[in-house]
């Protein structure tokens, strides 16, 4: 079953870019897509820009709404994502303890819909 590893961070929380900290918290993303890739459950996975890049759009009476930035205010962001084939929930969970920012961000994880019709 493929599983969605959404990572959620607050800006303010994250390594500063260039401190060791920061290189430290890259280290440990490249230890994970090793670790994942050499297991053969790595499907696919990026980062994402910043929310001040973003534009989100909204069907409202059949006419399009756009706007900037992301819909939802919150303190958290969605800065990345890995797609994993894994065969549990359980399993998943355990690839996503190993994301650095579950130490100070959210690793929110979520089973992907199949639409095989053999599967439905």
């Amino acid at each position: 079953m493929q599983y969605m590893l959404l990572i959620y961070n607050a800006p303010d929380a994250e390594p500063t870019y260039g401190t060791p900290e920061f290189q430290a918290m890259m280290a440990g993303f490249a230890a994970f897509n090793e670790k994942a890739g050499a297991d053969g459950v790595l499907r696919s996975g990026e980062g994402l820009r910043g929310v001040d890049t973003a534009t989100s759009l909204r069907m409202r009476g059949g006419k399009v709404e756009t706007m900037d930035g992301p819909f939802a205010e919150t303190r958290e962001h969605l800065g990345g994502y890995y797609v994993l084939d894994v065969p549990d929930l359980d399993t998943a969970l355990r690839y996503a303890a190993l994301i650095p920012v579950a130490a100070f961000g959210t690793i929110e994880v979520r089973p992907l819909m199949d639409y095989n019709p053999a599967q439905l």
